[in-house]
């Protein structure tokens, strides 16, 4: 690998500049704690453990540090579907009950719904998260759990109580965020013939050398602590915590704890624990055309967007692909990203990115909810990357 394009003073800036935005984040008290890491052309330029992993312990922040994962475990399960896509052992337009018989949501009107794998892995399926919905809604009705909290289940109940309720669209017709990736992770297990974790192991994590990240903390002394943003400072979550989301709905209920109980039900779309390193060898393995995990032709269509032009809420101007968001209009999006820029979150405190035509991948990691993950710091974190890149020539 080289990076012979970036000179060493537009370097030196890269590094001042997200300095810069990190200190002041900390020391605002908007983030405990954080790992960023940025690579240039397959180059890892930066990287920077900053502020406290536990507050209250006075553990600082490593770069092996482990994070709850949340959303960020989206991509990764994804991925593992795709490779038993790429294996020929699933199709991409398979309808979902082929695997999963048990599974049966209906429609509002009652009539059974043609799901696919593709559905799930596009969010167009029809089902939604609790977190979305008012108080009392469907989902808190028949107890489904957004794979955050410890609900005491399996994931087969949790699927159970999911098919229990209505979907809300025919799929295919909308885009709603939402556990579709839980129950894709039901579909994995189905096929591999074995545990879920088991099946991302075998499929992602060891072919790529994650040692650092499964459906628990490997290492539960490296794990970081968990907060939420607050005033006047970010505040401990408890181990059965509540943060609201957007005014009206429901709201995050998390258990910080279950990263470190092996016998939580794994939630393919939000139940891993792993560290930045692990992450940026998934996203560079994938920018760099998928070997030796996925051929070139299926990462391309991993992150090209699959749902055409129906409307995302919350995110304008970006599509979707097979596990993450792609980037449409910058303009719309507000965003110096450039168009096919994959981007997601996570609810823990995670923000991540990759613009195909820069050959950048940005990864941060942090401990403190929502800021890290749709807060001002990841619009700062992305705009300094772009300003310190400015003269750069690719």
């Amino acid at each position: 690998m080289s990076n012979e394009n970036l000179n060493k003073k537009n370097l030196e800036n890269l590094q001042t500049r997200i300095d810069e935005v990190v200190d002041r984040t900390i020391a605002e008290k908007r983030l405990v704690g954080a790992v960023v890491q940025v690579a240039l052309n397959g180059t890892l330029c930066y990287s920077r453990a900053a502020g406290y992993a536990d507050r209250e312990q006075i553990r600082f922040m490593q770069n092996d540090t482990l994070f709850r994962l949340a959303s960020v475990s989206k991509p990764i399960v994804s991925a593992a579907a795709l490779v038993l896509v790429s294996q020929g052992r699933l199709q991409l337009d398979d309808r979902v009950d082929k695997w999963l018989p048990e599974f049966c949501p209906r429609l509002p009107n009652g009539d059974r719904a043609a799901m696919t794998v593709r559905h799930l892995l596009t969010h167009t399926a029809g089902l939604t998260y609790r977190f979305f919905q008012m108080e009392h809604d469907s989902y808190e009705h028949a107890g489904v759990s957004d794979g955050m909290d410890q609900p005491g289940i399996t994931l087969e109940e949790n699927l159970r109580r999911i098919a229990s309720v209505p979907l809300l669209y025919t799929p295919g017709t909308q885009w709603k965020y939402s556990i579709a990736t839980d129950v894709l992770g039901a579909v994995i297990a189905k096929v591999a013939d074995t545990p879920l974790d088991e099946a991302v192991r075998s499929l992602v994590t060891e072919p790529l050398g994650m040692k650092d990240t499964a459906f628990f903390a490997v290492d539960p002394l490296r794990l970081s602590a968990a907060y939420a943003n607050d005033r006047p400072e970010p505040r401990r979550l408890l181990d059965s915590d509540y943060i609201p989301f957007v005014e009206g709905t429901s709201g995050f209920r998390l258990a910080p704890g279950r990263a470190l109980d092996r016998t939580a039900y794994p939630s393919g779309g939000a139940g891993m624990v792993g560290s930045a390193g692990d992450f940026m060898r998934l996203l560079e393995t994938l920018r760099k055309g998928g070997a030796p995990l996925l051929p070139e032709s299926l990462v391309q269509e991993m992150t090209s967007n699959q749902i055409g032009d129906l409307p995302m809420a919350y995110w304008p101007g970006r599509g979707f692909g097979l596990g993450f968001t792609v980037l449409k209009d910058p303009e719309a999006a507000q965003t110096a990203e450039s168009p096919g820029t994959w981007r997601l979150g996570g609810t823990y405190g995670h923000s991540w990115f990759v613009d195909p035509v820069k050959q950048i991948s940005v990864v941060a990691f942090t401990n403190t909810a929502l800021e890290g993950m749709s807060g001002q710091f990841t619009t700062d974190l992305c705009e300094t990357v772009y300003a310190g890149l400015s003269n750069r020539t690719l």
